[in-house]
């Protein structure tokens, strides 16, 4: 390693270099869900829709997740250390750009931007952190610390928000970033250890162009269903078209000679378990935190500050238990911690869609406990299989596809929960107002959010005014259930797929070993 010349068995500086590390990382994990408590206030303030909240969460991950691919194979061939600087400076510069938005559309184009940043960070710290740890356990305790981190930014994004828009107006949830990204700036320039792979291929831009057109089509399909449709021709050409591009981007990759995506590498069960695992917590925790700050706000009539504040209980379970997770690792294995961890996650979204239109915020505490525990076992076992099955020389791709799965597993998410919130919140408010002559304009307010119903009834007021907003919160009480329903299977079967192909221990595939990556065979599956 390059940098100060000092080498990763240097323990203080290497870990003192994670820590520069996380604190970069917990600003991008942040903004993941620092949103979602404001969602209620973009409503108020842009006149922003449902399907319009889904972009403006999507946009950033559809860029980020299409991307991460091919900017961790630019990492592992120009630095990685400079492309986490280059990250840094990009998710700033869209910060600045969201704060200042003044419509829902431009919004979402400054996320879109904010995802070139994020693209090119997340890899970058993964897969340095992994080259200074060379020891099993050691690398184990900092990619727990690493889990903890995103998990912490994830949890306590909602009350960071909270805390902002009860003092400023809803931009300042962006220019958090700014002070965060200088800091890393500054500090990871004399600290950060510089790492490469000298063999290296060639980025592949037409593929990173063709994940990203796909993932963009196919939840294009999924968040304009709802207000359009689901048997509309858009929405249904759309979906087609996004999974023949990514069905050629799946081909394109196998016959490719510098794929950003090595498929090879699925062919290792250790690894495309354990990515599939991260992807399908992410569904979860994603979608439903999408609608329980909603739920807790516009449902429970909290406001953003006290939202953040009663989401707290997920965020103390995942500091609790990911930095803890590699013992549970060490002692029933990685197949146990996750399929455990998946199943409590189940537990948890099948426990919060009970709720009911009388359910206060003490019936839904347990299901929030189950989520963080949950993920906190999850993410760090998952990701130390995945990076623990790679040589070094690929840790840069390794990383980015693990923050792939991540990245578009909590954007379906989102999308899958939300529409099918949306869809059902539709259904259900149209229905009930089916014989009343509304004007137009009205009834797109009514229907497009719970925000726009509930805006509408506080006009009325009155018998009329309180009728119509009891009509909203059921509408969407029964719209989050489904959705959260939906989300629990999808966990579950993420249980089932950690629990037949996960190994029970972990062989890590070093420099030293001549295995490849993609050799399904050996130490790496004995256990299954």
């Amino acid at each position: 390693m390059s940098g100060l010349g000092y080498t990763a068995e240097d323990d203080g500086r290497k870990w003192l270099a994670l820590t520069i590390l996380c604190v970069s990382l917990l600003m991008i994990s942040l903004d993941n869900t620092v949103l979602n408590v404001a969602l209620p206030t973009l409503v108020r303030d842009l006149h922003a829709t449902t399907t319009e909240l889904q972009w403006i969460v999507d946009a950033y991950v559809i860029v980020y997740a299409g991307l991460l691919l091919t900017v961790g194979s630019v990492a592992d061939r120009i630095g990685r250390k400079r492309v986490f600087q280059i990250g840094l400076v990009l998710f700033a510069a869209g910060s600045t750009w969201a704060a200042f938005s003044g419509s829902s559309d431009v919004l979402i184009a400054a996320r879109a931007f904010m995802g070139l940043g994020g693209a090119g960070m997340m890899p970058s710290t993964l897969s340095i952190i992994t080259n200074m740890f060379k020891d099993d356990v050691e690398r184990q305790r900092a990619i727990g610390i690493w889990s903890a981190t995103t998990g912490m930014g994830v949890a306590i994004g909602p009350i960071v928000g909270g805390v902002l828009l009860a003092h400023f107006w809803w931009g300042s949830v962006f220019l958090i970033n700014l002070p965060i990204a200088v800091i890393g700036i500054l500090f990871s320039m004399p600290f950060l250890p510089e790492s490469k792979d000298a063999t290296a291929k060639r980025p592949d831009p037409l593929g990173a162009l063709l994940s990203v057109i796909g993932l963009g089509l196919v939840l294009w399909a999924l968040i304009e269903a709802p207000a359009r449709g689901w048997s509309s021709p858009y929405v249904t050409i759309s979906g087609i078209c996004g999974v023949a591009v990514l069905s050629v981007f799946v081909l394109f990759e196998r016959h490719s000679v510098h794929p950003m995506l090595n498929l090879e590498f699925f062919r290792n069960r250790r690894f495309s378990g354990a990515v599939s695992s991260v992807g399908l917590v992410a569904f979860g925790l994603f979608g439903s935190l999408f609608v329980l700050t909603q739920y807790l706000q516009f449902s429970l009539g909290y406001t953003a500050l006290q939202t953040g504040v009663r989401v707290l209980p997920a965020a103390a379970a995942i500091a609790i238990v990911a930095p803890v997770s590699s013992f549970a690792v060490r002692f029933v294995g990685t197949k146990v911690t996750a399929g455990v961890g998946l199943l409590i996650v189940a537990g948890g979204l099948f426990q919060i869609s009970g709720a009911t239109e009388s359910t206060t915020y003490g019936g839904v505490i347990l299901g929030l406990v189950m989520l963080g525990v949950g993920m906190g076992l999850v993410i760090p076992s998952a990701t130390e299989s995945v990076m623990g099955s790679l040589p070094s020389g690929h840790t840069g791709v390794g990383s980015a596809v693990n923050g792939t799965f991540l990245q578009a597993g909590g954007a379906l998410g989102v999308a899958v929960i939300g529409s099918l919130m949306a869809t059902r919140y539709q259904n259900r408010v149209a229905g009930a107002l089916a014989g009343y002559k509304i004007p137009t304009d009205i009834m797109h307010a009514i229907t497009g959010s719970i925000g726009g119903a509930l805006g509408v009834s506080s006009e009325l007021g009155g018998s009329l005014g309180a009728a119509l907003a009891g009509v909203a919160r059921s509408a969407f009480i029964s719209g989050m259930d489904l959705g959260l329903v939906t989300g629990a299977g999808f966990a579950l079967g993420g249980a089932l797929i950690a629990l037949i192909f996960l190994p029970n221990r972990s062989v890590s595939v070093g420099p030293s070993t001549s295995r490849k990556p993609f050799d399904s065979g050996g130490s790496n599956d004995s256990s299954i």
